[in-house]
């Protein structure tokens, strides 16, 4: 009789436990899904912006350089990894695209910043884009902390058994 309350004592506490770190689990996977969903709304604030450029380039009648059509290019394939990560931002593929898509826009921006050097084109721009990095770098930031609080919850011993029984898998910080 002892050893049936102790059994159903146990299994008990053991149910309450998986409960209890599951929803841990759960509550910061949503977390980081809410950063990036955040980021996401700063990227896509950095794309209008940049949309916004090419509209004001074209009605101001400038040709069109190889600078800008490599801006261009590099928005565009943001913008195609961005809805991509967007479906699912937690996995590792999705976020290298990502990084590798923002590393390859910074860059382009800089080379039509380098190339319209001493331009009125260039200068109202400059300003609006440091303050969108300003703040993407912050959204960045509470998204990469976020995934950093997932991953280690999902690393420790017993919540790994419930992370690997539902399929929890780490994600890829920016």
């Amino acid at each position: 009789m002892l050893s049936s309350s102790i059994f159903w004592t146990v299994l008990a506490i053991l149910l309450f436990w998986s409960v209890g770190a599951y929803n841990r689990v759960v509550r910061l996977r949503s977390a980081a899904l809410q950063a990036f969903g955040a980021l996401d709304a700063h990227w896509v604030r950095m794309l209008a912006l940049l949309g916004e450029c090419d509209v004001a380039q074209a009605s101001a009648g400038l040709a069109v350089t190889p600078a800008h059509q490599a801006l261009q290019a590099a928005t565009t394939g943001f913008g195609a990894t961005l809805a991509v990560a967007r479906a699912r931002p937690l996995q590792a593929d999705a976020a290298a695209a990502l990084v590798s898509a923002h590393e390859a826009l910074e860059l382009a921006w800089q080379g039509w910043v380098a190339q319209a050097q001493g331009t009125q084109e260039r200068s109202p721009w400059e300003a609006r884009w440091a303050q969108h990095g300003q703040q993407n770098a912050l959204a960045r930031q509470q998204f990469n902390d976020a995934v950093a609080n997932y991953n280690a919850a999902i690393a420790q011993f017993p919540a790994q058994v419930l992370a690997w029984l539902f399929g929890f898998q780490p994600a890829k910080a920016l």
